[in-house]
């Protein structure tokens, strides 16, 4: 015999009840859960503790109707696993945490066609904002984008042509930034490591300036060994080995990310390898859980919580704007490159 559900015909608490309860009419309790109207501090303090008490929690949905709006700010990131966008959600949280407004939280998958449905699905619950990482999505989304009429904001990166307000660093220029830094402090046998995915368009932006800023320098790009799939240790690992059967001479190693570069790193000193002097390395994001390996990898500090900070302030601010605010990353030496 199946048990009884505790639930099955209870009805739904209202906002009678909490009336009831509070010793108020049920306007005063809307007014209070809806932080509108003039109600004393004593009067908010009985309702909030009557609504603790009976568990109510209100229907924003059906409060928002007559504005068209709910207290809920979409984010759409490609995955939760990657760590470059807890820091970014971090940065969201400082800001909204101070405001009525929620992130609710969808991954795209690095998909453009699950972006799409994700950026569909958030603004069908018509949001007081949207931020979404990267500027390239379909021509579908970013008309939906461009409709949707409340703050919009595209963040990491400011190489492109936003929907609407951007914040975030240029790729390339950090691209080209890091090959000054190698090719000062006196490397020519340079050889780069990545993702063969064109949909990590960051990546990619990288790469090129990358190449730029050798080639305007005069040190041509050795030679470069791309993975399909994930990054991480095991991956740096087997690029690293591979990159230097191939070219042995190489006298620098420039991962894309510092996860694959910590996997080269503890490649290289196993191999007895001096570093930064016989091979320099360097990643890119400043990933603070990397700090405990026997060298500091020399990085790029991409600003993601000051990125992440600002979208959620002109979110909060309830104004559209077409604003492109861009970050200058920073570049961090470490251990593992020859002191500039």
């Amino acid at each position: 015999m199946r048990g009884r559900n505790p639930f099955d015909g209870k009805p739904q608490m209202t906002l009678r009840d909490v009336a009831e309860v509070a010793g108020v009419s049920e306007m005063t309790v809307s007014r209070v859960l809806r932080q509108r109207g003039d109600v004393s501090a004593k009067t908010r303090e009985r309702v909030f503790a009557a609504a603790r008490q009976l568990g109510y929690v209100p229907n924003k949905i059906a409060g928002a109707l007559a504005s068209n709006r709910v207290n809920l700010v979409g984010v759409v990131i490609p995955s939760l696993s990657n760590m470059v966008f807890p820091d970014v959600l971090g940065g969201i949280g400082d800001i909204l945490d101070e405001t009525p407004l929620q992130p609710v939280i969808g991954t795209s998958k690095y998909d453009p066609v699950h972006e799409e449905h994700v950026i569909y699905e958030m603004l069908s619950w018509r949001p007081s904002g949207l931020i979404v990482a990267g500027l390239e999505h379909t021509e579908a989304a970013r008309a939906m984008m461009a409709n949707a009429g409340i703050p919009m904001v595209e963040v990491m990166d400011v190489d492109g042509d936003p929907v609407a307000a951007a914040v975030g660093i240029s790729h390339e220029a950090a691209g080209r930034q890091m090959a000054g830094e190698i090719v000062r402090r006196g490397y020519r046998r340079i050889g780069y490591l990545g993702s063969s995915s064109i949909a990590d368009h960051r990546a990619q932006k990288r790469l090129k300036g990358f190449r730029q800023g050798l080639a305007e320098a005069g040190v041509p790009l050795s030679d470069e060994c791309f993975y399909a799939g994930s990054s991480g240790f095991g991956t740096g690992r087997a690029m690293t080995q591979e990159i230097l059967a191939k070219t042995p001479d190489l006298d620098f190693l420039y991962y894309n990310t510092d996860m694959n570069a910590a996997g080269g790193l503890l490649y290289l000193l196993e191999k007895g390898v001096s570093i930064p002097d016989q091979i320099g390395l360097a990643g890119f994001n400043c990933f603070e859980v990397l700090n405990g390996l026997p060298l500091r990898i020399a990085s790029m500090d991409s600003r993601r919580k000051d990125i992440g900070r600002r979208a959620a302030e002109l979110v909060a601010a309830n104004e559209l704007t077409d604003e492109v605010v861009r970050f200058d990353p920073v570049f961090l030496e470490g251990d593992t490159v020859r002191r500039g």
